[in-house]
């Protein structure tokens, strides 16, 4: 068989091992192992199996993923997430539409702290939804609003898809972290566009809510100061290298920790609890990074990468015709996978024919995690959706289908900004060079 039929039948047999309920760390160790066995020896793919584990998971790199993973299960666990939603609601919420960018801005801001997008939108439906029902906002509008906010989570740095790039492809990590923040400025910008013009095309979808005084406002700004801080502190000493992001990642854990104690929100209890909750989302990470590792090095080895490559060129595809054609794959694995398995299984793949044809790794990197965020919310699977539907069951998926639509093509507006203008991804970067 060649290289095509060979790569059909390997990721056809990911597919159906997911659909058969096997989870996508296991389906590409299986399958990757086994390819290499039949394909090439049953000594390759044990010497493997046994040294592959053990060089990923030894990389000093990898050591800022539990260091940020704590950080958000501190913040979760000191309900920062109602605080700032509570401090957006005060400044916006009066607004046609406003308690609908309130749960944008307080996304973005939870987003900042948490690096998980499934984190966001779980964490911020329980909070946002009820409170914009309470205000008469259609429930498919609200919904809709938190999935697409929780897509932040993995664009605004820290974050940890952000981290699995950087170590899978060898970019700078620091320099990921920094080129995330203007994408993530802009995407909560044209969210919040997009809420104004569907508000203002059913006034009924987001009625305002009351207006808050400015005594309540401060006081609002004064309970999330500190974590807040924090963040900027975090994201500066990157940008000026005062420290790198494994020690970013320390200090945020830190801070995180203090401000928990400092609020009384942290038993021993929880302390355990988050230390265990963190152990097993690693853990997991650690799994997928390993399954896709295997998988990636099996398609190197029959040289799918090459034979692309060398497909690209013969049909005479320029640049932005084959970003267009990946951002198109993505969409379709959108409705199969959930992010952090696209990135590692595709990225792979991806990154030598796009750094052969002149893109910097650092914008590809963004542009990955951006069309990653909207398979996200794209019917009909948009994984976020159906985060928030399992956190509030009584929600019409159908309902949702219709209210994301104008978040949906607002994350499309922003994807062609920035394969237009490049620059503005890598403005920062540059500068911090």
């Amino acid at each position: 068989m060649g290289v095509w039929e060979i790569a059909a039948i390997s990721f056809g047999g990911v597919f159906v091992l997911m659909m058969g309920g096997m989870p996508i760390a296991l389906a590409m160790l299986l399958v990757g192992l086994s390819g290499i066995w039949i394909n090439l020896s049953e000594r390759t793919a044990m010497g493997m199996i046994g040294q592959l584990p053990i060089n990923a998971t030894m990389s000093y790199e990898l050591s800022v993923l539990p260091m940020f993973i704590l950080m958000g299960v501190f913040v979760t666990r000191a309900r920062m997430s109602e605080d700032l939603y509570r401090l957006c609601h005060g400044f916006v919420g009066h607004m046609r539409g406003g308690l609908a960018a309130a749960t944008i801005l307080a996304c973005g801001g939870f987003s900042a702290l948490s690096g998980s997008s499934l984190a966001t939108a779980a964490t911020m439906a329980k909070v946002a939804v009820p409170e914009m029902r309470r205000y008469g906002y259609k429930d498919g509008f609200a919904a809709s609003a938190v999935a697409a906010g929780g897509t932040l989570g993995i664009l605004i740095p820290p974050s940890v898809v952000l981290v699995l790039y950087g170590i899978a492809t060898g970019t700078d990590i620091g320099s990921l972290f920094i080129a995330g923040i203007i994408p993530g400025i802009l995407a909560i910008l044209l969210y919040l566009a997009a809420i104004r013009v569907a508000a203002q095309m059913d006034p009924e979808r987001a009625p305002a809510a009351p207006r808050v005084g400015w005594e309540v406002r401060l006081r609002y700004l004064r309970s999330v100061g500190p974590i807040l801080l924090l963040f900027i502190g975090i994201i500066g000493g990157l940008y000026k290298g005062v420290f790198t992001p494994t020690e970013a990642g320390g200090v945020g854990a830190t801070g995180a920790l203090a401000f928990a104690l400092w609020r009384r929100s942290l038993s021993w209890r929880d302390m355990v609890d988050s230390l265990v909750e963190t152990v097993q989302t690693t853990a997991s990470l650690f799994l997928v990074l390993i399954g896709a590792l295997v998988f990636s090095n099996y398609m190197n080895l029959i040289g799918l990468p090459s034979a692309l490559s060398d497909l690209i060129t013969s049909l005479g595809l320029g640049p932005t015709a084959v970003i267009l054609s990946i951002l198109v794959v993505y969409l379709f694995l959108g409705m199969f996978m959930e992010s952090l398995s696209m990135i590692l299984l595709t990225i792979p793949i991806f990154f030598p024919i796009v750094t052969q044809l002149g893109f910097d790794p650092v914008w590809f990197g963004i542009f990955a995690v951006m069309v990653t965020e909207l398979s996200l919310i794209t019917p009909p699977v948009g994984l976020n959706l159906f985060v928030i539907k399992s956190v509030i069951e009584d929600l019409s998926v159908g309902e949702m289908y219709k209210g994301i639509l104008p978040f949906v093509l607002a994350d499309l507006l922003r994807i062609i900004i920035i394969i237009g203008f490049p620059w503005i991804v890598m403005v920062l970067p540059e500068l911090a060079r």
